[in-house]
């Protein structure tokens, strides 16, 4: 944990030492998204692997969610960052059904090195097209523009890394947005070396297309504070330290919002969350709890699709009918912007209709 530590910012490691928040007056609406970096193809995978992987979450989704619902009456929803390099059309056709059958949605993930400017926007253009004509998958604005979230591989968007590996685009932030880029969901990444400074919040970042890294700095999202036009917004999942471990004497552990076998979510992990979960200035009764996880992975899977998921989901239930001031409510990543712009124009109620046009236009 030391060495992790290190390898911080320091105005990172001054938040994570900070007193922790208290809760708002009531009523506190608690938005939350779990992003999954959902790669049937991870560890060269061969085919009949990758078909299993996907075929388990069609079959198992529904049943694992079966009777759960938030506080509108809303089933679980899961989003699907689909690695662009990775497209097979049979795995999207088949995530395609799940999520219009109400279950979530999918967004693009990608995985790139040493790349070029030019590669990557054709690149994402592609794959965007590929998803919205032939799967009936993402959105279109106000303007007619199709729209994405992303969710960069390996933890280095904008090219972070201080190895230069795994990107290679030093204006990778003006290529998302030129692109239809909504919102990017990478972060947090801490203890990887992308981490940014900015933790825990919701901001924007502009590029500067001759260095990396360009998100390291930002300007947080604002009620009623219009953001540059050639920004992008970044939203963030929770990142703080567990101090629960000091009573087996054991060091303090990152909590970065990832879900995995060994670390499932419980009510426990949900209470730190929810101390350091991002919220608009100005409005503190709204709270974003982004989550992320590699679902594909069998594991994780097992996990995701099985009796710890359900139980947390059951525990949030619980808790939310005891703690009568709290209201949640379960969304997909695209939601999540739409919420943060609902909340940035001054809304004092979430709306979740209509939802297509609330993204705002590149």
């Amino acid at each position: 944990m030391t060495t992790t530590i290190r390898s911080l910012h320091a105005a990172a490691i001054c938040e994570l030492l900070a007193p922790r928040r208290s809760r708002p007056s009531p009523p506190l609406h608690l938005f939350i998204c779990v992003a999954d970096h959902f790669e049937p193809n991870r560890g060269n995978a061969p085919l009949a692997v990758q078909r299993d992987r996907v075929d388990r979450w069609i079959e198992d989704y529904p049943k694992s969610v079966a009777g759960i619902a938030d506080s509108l009456g809303r089933s679980p929803q899961h989003t699907f960052f689909y690695p662009a390099e990775a497209y097979l059309p049979e795995h999207l056709d088949k995530l395609a059904g799940l999520c219009h059958r109400g279950f979530g949605e999918v967004e693009v993930h990608l995985h790139h090195d040493n790349d070029t400017s030019d590669n990557l926007r054709q690149t994402l253009e592609q794959f965007k097209e590929h998803l919205y004509f032939r799967h009936g998958l993402l959105h279109k604005d106000a303007a007619g523009c199709i729209r994405y979230g992303f969710i960069h591989g390996n933890w280095a968007l904008d090219n972070c890394r201080p190895d230069g590996r795994w990107c290679g685009v030093n204006d990778e932030l003006t290529v998302l947005r030129e692109t239809g880029c909504y919102a990017d969901f990478t972060l947090p990444c801490a203890p990887a070396p992308g981490q940014t400074r900015i933790i825990n919040s919701i901001y924007y970042a502009t590029d500067d297309p001759e260095r990396p890294k360009s998100h390291d700095r930002g300007i947080v999202v604002e009620r009623n504070r219009r953001p540059r036009s050639d920004s992008l917004l970044m939203i963030q999942g929770p990142l703080t330290l567990d101090w629960q471990r000091r009573k087996f004497g054991l060091l303090p552990r990152i909590e970065n919002g990832n879900l995995d076998a060994l670390r499932p979510p419980t009510l426990d992990r949900l209470k730190l969350w929810l101390k350091v979960s991002p919220e608009v200035k100005g409005n503190p009764h709204w709270r974003f709890v982004k989550l992320h996880t590699h679902g594909a992975h069998e594991a994780n899977a097992a996990m995701l699709l099985g009796e710890p998921m359900r139980r947390f989901h059951e525990q949030l239930a619980a808790f939310a009918k005891r703690e009568t001031d709290i209201r949640y409510y379960y969304v997909t990543a695209r939601e999540m912007a739409n919420l943060v712009h609902q909340a940035e124009a001054g809304a004092t109620r979430p709306s979740f209709e209509p939802q297509t046009a609330q993204i705002a236009a590149t």
